[in-house]
C-alpha cells in the first residue's frame, strides 16, 4: 500500500520551492503526496516579489480534512511565516502520531525573509519539541540559536545548540561551507556524516525543501531515521548535479533526474 506524505508549507509560484518542490519530490520516491498551504508567493528565478499568508483556521481546516479521512504516514513543514502559523502547525503535529520532518524555513535562496522575527521564539520553544527530525542550513542555525558556522569542525556545536530545543534528530546542512557538501546527523549520541562532491551550478532553488521531503517520504515508507537521511541526501545531490536553467537567476533541481534517465531514486 503506498504512504502518505502531508507537507506544510507555501506556494513557489515558480515551481523550484515549496509546496511544488514537496509534491515532486513525493512523487518521484513513490508517496503520495498531500498538502496544506499556509502561504501564496509571488516568486521566480530571481527572488520573491511578495508573499501572503493564508489564515489560521484556513490551515487547520486543510489538514485535519486531509488527517482526519485519508490519514498520513509522515509529515513535513516548511514556510509557516507568523508565531501564530507555527504555533497551530505545531499543535496539529503533537496530535499525530507520525514522523515529523521540520525545515525551520527563515529566508529564501535569494535571501528573502519568509519567517517573522517574531515567529523565531515559537519556532524554537513550540515547532523543534515535535520534530523527529529538523533540517536547518547554516543560515537558519545562527537564526535560531546565535551559533555561526565557519568550518566543518563548528557542525557539532551547531547541531547541539538545535537539539536542545527539543527535536529527536537534527541534520545540520553544511552545504554552504567550502569543499565538499558535508551535513551531519545527529541525535546527541550517535552521528551520521553524510559527504557528497558538490556540483558547480545555479542550479540550487529548492534544495531544502527538496531535502526535508525526501526524508519525510523514506521515513513514511519506515526506514529508520539514519537510512531515510542518507537516501534523501543522495536523491538530492541527484537532483542537483541534474538542475536545469530556469529565467534569468537559480534555477531548480531536478526533482524527476532518475525517472527521466531510467534510474532508480532510492
Amino acid at each position: 500500500m503506498i504512504a502518505n506524505v502531508l507537507t506544510v508549507a507555501g506556494s513557489d509560484s515558480g515551481g523550484g520551492a515549496g509546496i511544488q518542490a514537496d509534491l515532486k519530490t513525493m512523487l518521484a520516491l513513490g508517496v503520495h503526496g498531500m498538502s496544506v498551504i499556509t502561504a501564496v508567493t509571488a516568486q521566480n528565478s530571481l527572488g520573491v516579489q511578495g508573499a501572503w499568508e493564508l489564515p489560521v483556521e484556513a490551515v487547520r481546516a486543510q489538514y485535519r480534512s486531509v488527517v482526519d479521512d485519508i490519514g498520513v504516514q509522515a509529515i513535513k513543514t516548511g514556510m509557516l511565516a507568523s508565531a501564530e502559523l507555527v504555533e497551530t502547525v505545531a499543535e496539529l503535529i503533537a496530535g499525530t502520531d507520525v514522523p515529523a520532518v521540520i525545515d525551520p524555513v527563515g529566508v529564501s535562496k535569494h535571501g528573502d525573509s519568509l519567517l517573522a522575527a517574531s515567529a523565531l521564539d515559537s519556532v524554537r520553544t513550540k515547532l523543534l519539541p515535535v520534530a523527529t527530525v529538523a533540517t536547518p542550513n547554516l543560515d537558519e542555525v545562527a537564526q535560531l540559536t546565535g551559533v555561526h558556522v565557519e568550518a566543518e569542525d563548528d557542525l557539532r556545536r551547531a547541531a547541539a545548540a538545535v537539539l536542545a530545543y527539543g527535536p529527536r534528530w537534527v541534520v545540520v546542512k553544511g552545504g554552504h561551507l567550502a569543499g565538499d557538501a558535508v551535513d551531519l546527523l545527529t541525535d546527541g549520541s550517535e552521528e551520521h556524516w553524510l559527504r557528497a562532491p558538490r556540483h558547480d551550478n545555479r542550479h540550487t532553488h529548492g534544495t531544502g525543501c527538496t531535502l526535508a521531503s525526501a526524508i519525510a517520504s523514506h521515513l513514511a515508507k519506515g526506514l529508520p531515521v539514519p537510512d531515510a537521511v542518507a537516501a534523501a541526501k543522495e536523491y538530492v545531490t541527484g537532483a542537483i548535479a541534474a538542475g536545469f536553467a530556469l529565467g534569468g537567476g537559480i534555477g531548480p533541481v531536478d526533482h524527476g533526474w532518475a525517472l527521466t534517465r531510467g534510474t532508480t531514486a532510492r
